[in-house]
């Protein structure tokens, strides 16, 4: 394969100064972005000694750094990838030089440094300046019409993997993007550049440590409007942070704004056509602080399938009435950004019996705690003082008959002071740092308008059950905390945000509706059937590369399921068989016949709840 080199700048004040030297293959980078021919590339010049590391530091990291190729020391054309072609070092665009780490100049010759070059090895890295071409042709207009500006760039505090001496933060380019476009213009990015047109952060800049975009560490800063997302790529300047912090004695980039012109093909990121496994899907998943996620069209469909599948009514109750269309899979989307999760459950409606819990709530809530485990997230619990000991006591056997992974810690929460719920949730005080960042209510007791908490049959329980509540409704206060209720029957907690329609539509809900909402609202014919598929839908979304890219910010290789010991942490019909003899054992009653044994709301296991299990699995793993 032929390798030739042209210039390009999208500095006009570069541009000039070439002209006088007849410099004829100098052209505007942004104009020329997504010309067909020869494409830009970043230039990274290290001394051979360093070359290994930084090649595998490229691939570690290679969504900010994908390497297109690399010469033997002292030549530009690289003999690995079949070049040829004269030496035309001195046919260069600007430089900068670094020096022990710090950047000692500009450069636009290397003239001077002939006999280093000789011991260097010349890194060309794929360039972000194409975004502005694709997302022009997805129909967004460019900001500067005459292609005069470079695009501002940021540094983060997200770290790239480390190698060897290269240790540095991710750097990123953003665009704003109208909201109404914003999946179109995502998906127009990704279909003309692959993989490296897709996002790694979309919404609050301060989420990736950016506290002012009008202050961006390279380029021109851009202004984002009303009704506008900031969207955030991963950038090739991440190439210059990575070389300042291996601090060698000398060492030479391409500076910002400047790149080569070359026929080197990303082969990671084939653009073109894209199929349902690649389609990303844009979803919000916190107003406070704005936060989108993404996922692939064909993981979506997957979850979408889940949620129909835990919707069928086998009570009668009405439930299709409190369905909201992607609540799952906006509540699984969250809680696989979530770093630390609290959970809980427990519905004392058996009042005349002790324990008075029932089977529906514990298993879900386990099911779903164990694959959080599986994802190295931080689990607890929170339960009624009362039931604390029974609790304890669930926990330890679940992990002794392999239903987890190891002990989670269960907390209670009685109410009191004013402040006790924030102490609970921030743990060290600090609002940006809170101790959990997902609350889940799985077949929780929910506190009524009246502020009572009711069963089914409006039958008074609140001498049961601890203020649980507050902790959802302060968390609401906090940015930074999401929520998610599963329910089956309205008056669970977090049920409070289909609450107008339970009232209307289930069997006492005028007076049961629970009042308090959650931010996203899981509604199954047996509560524990939503536990199961938040499990499942995890599992899908943590398979899927495109949501993969966006959880690590394109920083470090897809780890594909069967590397992770994903499919042992499912839920299954032998692990929830475990689960249903541990609560019989401990006397804990089926919801609505109030039997003690393998039942869950007057349901047998055998015939039902087996089935449910192997049909959310059934669609978790088949491959599309």
């Amino acid at each position: 394969m032929s390798f030739t080199l042209h210039l390009k700048s999208c500095l006009p004040s570069v541009v000039r100064s070439w002209i006088p030297q007849k410099k004829p293959n100098i052209r505007n980078m942004s104009s020329m972005a997504e010309a067909p021919g020869p494409r830009p590339a970043g230039v990274v010049l290290l001394h051979k000694a360093l070359a290994p590391d930084f090649e595998k530091f490229c691939q570690t990291n290679s969504g900010p750094l994908p390497l297109l190729g690399r010469s033997e020391p002292g030549r530009w054309a690289s003999l690995a990838l079949g070049a040829a072609g004269p030496d035309t070092r001195t046919d260069r665009p600007q430089f900068r030089k670094y020096e022990s780490g710090a950047c000692t100049g500009s450069l636009t010759s290397l003239e001077g440094h002939s006999e280093q070059l000789k011991d260097m090895v010349t890194f060309f890295l794929g360039h972000s300046f194409s975004l502005e071409g694709a997302l022009e042709k997805g129909g967004l207009p460019r900001r500067d019409p005459a292609g005069h500006g470079h695009g501002a760039a940021y540094k983060t505090t997200v770290p790239c993997v480390t190698v060897a001496g290269f240790c540095c933060p991710l750097v990123v380019t953003m665009r704003p993007i109208p909201k109404d476009k914003l999946e179109r213009l995502v998906q127009a990015s990704c279909s003309m550049r692959g993989v490296q047109g897709q996002p790694i952060h979309i919404g609050d800049p301060e989420l990736l440590g950016i506290k002012d975009l009008s202050k961006p560490d390279y380029g021109d800063p851009e202004e984002c409007r009303p009704g506008e997302v900031p969207v955030f790529w991963p950038s090739h300047l991440t190439s210059l942070e990575a070389v300042s912090s291996c601090r060698t004695p000398l060492a030479f980039t391409s500076a910002p704004g400047c790149a080569v012109m070359t026929d080197l093909q990303d082969t990671e990121a084939p653009a073109g056509r894209l199929t349902p496994d690649k389609i990303p899907e844009v979803h919000r998943i916190s107003q406070d602080p704005l936060h989108y996620s993404i996922t692939s069209a064909s993981a979506a469909g997957k979850i979408r399938e889940l949620e129909g599948i835990i919707a069928i009514d086998p009570g009668n109750r009405g439930i299709g009435h409190l369905l909201c269309k992607d609540e799952l899979l906006r509540a699984s989307l969250s809680l696989s950004h979530a770093h630390s999760v609290l959970i809980t459950t427990g519905f004392p409606t058996h009042f005349k019996h002790e324990p008075p819990e029932e089977t529906d709530g514990p298993p879900g809530a386990l099911a779903l705690a164990a694959f959080l485990q599986a994802l190295q997230k931080g689990v607890s619990m929170v339960v009624d003082q009362r039931a604390l000991s029974l609790f304890e006591k669930l926990v330890e056997e679940a992990v002794e008959q392999g239903v987890l992974e190891t002990q989670i810690p269960v907390l209670t929460y009685p109410g009191g002071s004013a402040g006790a719920a924030r102490e609970l949730l921030l743990g060290d005080g600090d609002p940006r740092s809170p101790r959990f960042d997902h609350l889940v209510a799985i077949e929780r007791t929910g506190r009524a308008a009246d502020g009572n908490y009711y069963n089914a049959r409006k039958m008074n329980i609140k001498h049961l059950v601890d203020p649980i509540d507050d902790l959802f409704l302060e968390a609401q206060k906090i940015p930074g905390i999401s929520s998610t209720g599963v329910g089956d029957g309205g008056n669970e907690l977090g049920m409070g945000k289909v609450k107008e329609a339970v009232k209307s539509h289930i069997r006492n809900g005028d007076v049961i509706a629970c009042d308090v909402g959650a931010d996203f609202a899981v509604i199954a014919g047996v509560s524990n059937w939503g536990g199961y598929a938040l499990a499942c839908a995890l599992y899908i979304l943590n398979s899927c590369e495109v949501h993969g890219r966006y959880l690590r910010r394109a920083t470090e290789p897809f780890r594909a399921p069967g590397e992770q010991n994903w499919t042992q942490a499912l839920p299954s019909i032998d692990k929830e068989e475990k689960m249903l003899g541990i609560l019989a054992r401990h006397r804990i009653r089926s919801g609505v016949s109030g039997n003690v044994g393998m039942e869950v709301d007057g349901l047998p296991f055998h015939g039902t709840h087996d089935q449910m299990i192997q049909k959310l699995l059934d669609v978790t793993m088949v491959r599309v």
